[in-house]
């Protein structure tokens, strides 16, 4: 592998950030329309210009699993450090994106450590990148350590080392979504909300308490219960679901960011075939 394939591997998983930005409507998510709406016109612009910015620090997350070789304690270090100086580059070019570049970074690495690998494989590297500690990480506590603390939810980093199951899911609600006639972006829409469905969310935890949560939960469900996005009554679930969580400012961030690790999953294919 070179520094060409690091860009590439870079730059899908900026493509899949970007490509779950562009969804709507996204339950009390930033989407497209905000673009109309002068009080979050400046947000979601933003979100999308500091997406961009992500793709040095993953290509040097690419390439420093490339030079180690194997899913090592001083790999998950570097990637540590790695992610740490692209959050303040990414703060710079606006902010957001710290739960995406977590998962992103993880599995960006995993797949450079193993260019021919398939979606799940990768997906079982990252977790043994994960499994280890990042002596070096800063000791205070995040606002979602401390929620998965109180509330005794994964969190992101119970996510990583369990290898990525709500990516693995929503990767098999995205191909499921296709087979059964959805246009991409009705697949990609199932597939966050297959995500929703069941993650113990820590941004709607703080938020929104375990009742929120689990109403959150609740009506994500009742959408792919109505046949999902691509029928006429899931549609309607979805609309009214997105009303409740943007009158409530109720945030699923978290689903957002492991989305975006299922679309970067997803192309891995595509990308084998074509080296």
């Amino acid at each position: 592998m070179s520094s060409h394939e690091d860009d590439a591997l870079a730059q899908a998983a900026v493509t899949a950030l970007t490509g779950q930005l562009a969804l709507a409507p996204k339950p009390g998510l930033p989407d497209p329309r905000d673009l109309g709406a002068c009080v979050t016109r400046r947000d979601h612009c933003m979100l999308r210009w500091s997406a961009k910015s992500l793709a040095p620090g993953l290509a040097a997350m690419a390439a420093a699993a490339r030079r180690t070789g194997e899913p090592t304690p001083g790999l998950r270090t570097e990637l540590g450090a790695i992610g740490r100086c692209t959050e303040h580059s990414v703060g710079l070019a606006g902010g957001g994106h710290r739960g995406a570049l977590w998962a992103l970074g993880l599995l960006v690495a995993a797949a450079a450590l193993d260019p021919r690998a398939g979606a799940r494989d990768v997906a079982a590297t990252a977790k043994r990148i994960a499994a280890h500690t990042d002596k070096r990480a800063p000791r205070r506590p995040s606002r979602g350590s401390s929620v998965s603390a109180k509330y005794g939810a994964a969190g992101a980093r119970g996510e990583a080392r369990a290898g990525f199951p709500h990516v693995r899911r929503a990767l098999d609600a995205l191909i499921n979504s296709r087979l059964a006639g959805a246009t991409e972006e009705q697949a990609r829409l199932d597939a966050l909300l297959t995500v929703m469905s069941t993650l113990q969310d820590t941004e709607l935890l703080y938020t929104a308490g375990p009742l929120g949560l689990r109403q959150v939960q609740a009506g994500a469900r009742g959408v792919l219960e109505a046949g999902g996005t691509a029928t006429k009554e899931g549609a309607q679930a979805l609309s009214s679901l997105d009303t409740e969580l943007h009158t409530r400012a109720w945030s699923p961030r978290g689903s957002a960011g492991l989305l975006a690790g299922a679309l970067f999953l997803d192309s891995i294919p595509v990308m084998i075939h074509a080296a």
